[in-house]
């Protein structure tokens, strides 16, 4: 992590967009596809800079997938995008089927995912499209933190073969990381090291988990931060070291709490390192109309509603 934190937030879309355009010119192979929603999607930057390599599929997610699919099937690198309740929703049959099954170089890049999409409500806020992709075998699943994650991560991602879903969100988040910054699918980067609890979060939840842990330093709690921006594959070796480390879990995610980062991270503590794991998200409801910081707020998402969870699971711990 660096002082870029101080820098004004950006959509991890945005961030998206200029990738786009960046990785075109150096990649030829490379089309995108989006479902009538490139000016939100921001793959419109794309549209402009390379015309005859961008492709409109219209309000056709279906379309869309079986498309890519064929594309991939020429030598193409298709990146697909939509808001992420209609690419995993609306399309899965043709994820599962034609995308994921053969094992094609298909990159599902979603947009507005989790409660933050805000106004829009429950109908447009994707909270179980991790879970839905992650049970997809073959299936890459990367949530990144922030907008130079999101660069690195759609880089990454076009760089390796095989089925991958990166999950982008709406709003604007703190930048966290610089140009510098490392990143490798499936390895996960510790922010912030502690020996009192450990919070394992993704996405717009890293933020959110850093500020609790700042919160509880000045309590003379000393807690890790892990950034977890690939949920599938899973870090594996080093979320049973920092458990085993701590003795004291939580997981931080805007999205359910059955399926995703949550039931990842317990599936394998309850393998290899049992120890007590609180579980932060969306618990069994689904989203509402509101702004995003109203619904962080009334979803129990915030850095405030991780410090309790980290007191109550260390007292479970009885460290």
């Amino acid at each position: 992590m660096s002082s870029q934190q101080s820098r004004e937030p950006v959509a991890t879309r945005d961030a998206y967009g200029q990738v786009l355009v960046e990785l075109g010119g150096r990649i030829p192979e490379l089309v995108v596809l989006d479902a009538d929603l490139s000016k939100s999607t921001k793959t419109g930057d794309f549209a402009k800079a390379y015309p005859d390599r961008f492709f409109d599929m219209g309000i056709a997610e279906q379309n869309l997938m079986g498309t890519a699919a064929g594309l991939a099937l020429a030598g193409k690198i298709p990146c697909t995008s939509t808001f992420a309740v209609f690419a995993t929703g609306r399309a899965f049959d043709q994820i599962r089927n034609t995308i994921a099954y053969p094992g094609l170089n298909v990159k599902i890049v979603a947009t507005h995912a989790g409660i933050t999409v805000g106004e829009d409500g429950a109908s447009h806020q994707a909270i179980e499209d991790i879970a839905l992709m992650r049970v997809l075998p073959g299936m890459t699943v990367i949530v990144p933190a922030d907008a130079t994650e999101t660069k690195k991560a759609v880089e990454a991602a076009v760089a390796m073969k095989g089925p991958v879903y990166i999950r982008l969100g709406r709003t604007a988040v703190p930048v966290l990381f610089g140009e510098d910054h490392r990143f490798q699918i499936g390895k996960a980067v510790i922010l912030r090291q502690g020996a009192d609890a450990v919070i394992f979060a993704a996405g717009i939840m890293v933020s959110e988990a850093l500020q609790a842990a700042e919160q509880l330093a000045g309590r003379g709690v000393s807690v890790a931060v892990v950034d977890v921006h690939t949920v599938k594959p899973l870090d594996l070796e080093l979320v049973v070291e920092m458990a085993r480390r701590t003795g004291a879990v939580v997981t931080a995610e805007e999205h359910s709490i059955y399926g995703g980062l949550g039931s990842a991270v317990a599936e394998v503590l309850g393998e290899r390192c049992p120890v007590p794991v609180l579980r932060l998200g969306v618990r069994d409801r689904f989203g509402e109309s509101g702004k995003p910081a109203e619904l962080m707020e009334a979803f129990g998402l915030t850095a405030p509603h991780i410090t309790r969870a980290v007191e109550q699971v260390r007292l479970r711990s009885g460290r």
